[in-house]
């Protein structure tokens, strides 16, 4: 590769962590690893473990890919700005606003950009009364959790308890959403630059963790199947969302195609899979990126200064 790839120095390579996803995080971590070690770089494996920042002590710079609470909610971020340690990707405030759901939608709102309604709920009868205002079906979710995790769908009266059971075991704010019937479309965002826009199918409910992860009947479309004009305005909002609530480096924007093709904002990640189901990987193949090179890219947003 024509990269100077001593430039990056040594290279800690953060993964694991204490979240939900801490297993996705391994899965993504240990393939970021093969790929920059192929480039040449010096690249290294850390399982990143709480209260313990001695395990970053002799490394340049950090690649960061733990999923989650800790490692996607500026928390990790801080730490690292605190020691002076380049990292990849947004910075403290970008990484937590893009990590809670509900402050995301806010600030989207307050820009003009569209997402579906919603109410945060805190009790069994709030989520009651949540249904009653949007109407069934609505989707639940911890506003704290990636990767799907506590979410549901809910159908009809008899699903709320169990939904709500479940969002509150992740010990998190909830909120209930108004359910968007269509499309899911996901925009990756590569140093201001938006990939080719992937469209995802399967035959779950929604692109749940199951769909994501373990299912090899959830189908991904790249190209996506929109017509150009519409690729390019959905690329655009997804960089105006992206923008919006200060997230930088790299990330995805996930939204909603509805009946009439208009978009709905669902969700914003800064710290995406980088497993062999995972998304960002897949679009930067559309554009002509090998893994390889994509790992370096993102590991370039280190020489920046994070916001």
């Amino acid at each position: 590769m024509a990269e100077n790839v001593k430039q990056f120095g040594k290279v800690a390579v953060l993964m694991g962590g204490w979240s939900a996803e801490r297993e996705v995080s391994l899965n993504s971590g240990k393939a970021v690893v093969a790929g920059l070690l192929k480039a040449g770089v010096d690249a290294h494996e850390v399982d990143f473990k709480k209260s313990d920042s001695a395990q970053l002590k002799g490394y340049d710079r950090v690649f960061n890919i733990l999923h989650g609470r800790g490692g996607e909610d500026g928390v990790v971020q801080g730490l690292c700005e605190y020691l002076d340690l380049p990292y990849t990707g947004s910075g403290v405030l970008g990484s937590a606003l893009a990590m809670d759901k509900i402050k995301t939608k806010r600030i989207w709102n307050s820009h003009g950009l569209r997402t579906p309604d919603y109410r945060v709920v805190i009790s069994l009868a709030d989520c009651e009364q949540a249904v009653a205002d949007l109407g069934l079906p609505v989707i639940i979710k911890p506003a704290l959790e990636g990767s799907s995790i506590g979410i549901s769908k809910i159908e009809k009266q008899a699903d709320i308890k169990p939904a709500y059971e479940l969002a509150n075991a992740c010990n998190s704010e909830i909120l209930i959403e108004q359910w968007i019937d269509g499309d899911e479309y996901t925009a990756s965002i590569l140093n201001n630059e938006v990939l080719p826009v992937i469209r995802l199918r399967t035959p779950n409910q929604f692109y749940d963790f199951e769909a994501k992860y373990q299912s090899d009947a959830t189908e991904y479309l790249c190209p996506c199947g929109l017509a150009e004009n519409k690729e390019q305005q959905l690329a655009g909002i997804a960089k105006q969302a992206f923008t919006a609530i200060g997230a930088s480096g790299w990330g995805r924007i996930d939204f909603m195609l509805d009946q009439n093709l208009e978009p709905w904002l669902i969700e914003a990640n800064t710290v995406p899979g980088m497993t062999d189901h995972s998304l960002v990987p897949m679009a930067a193949k559309q554009a002509g990126c090998s893994f390889e090179q994509l790992v370096v890219e993102i590991l370039k947003t280190s020489l920046d200064e994070n916001v």
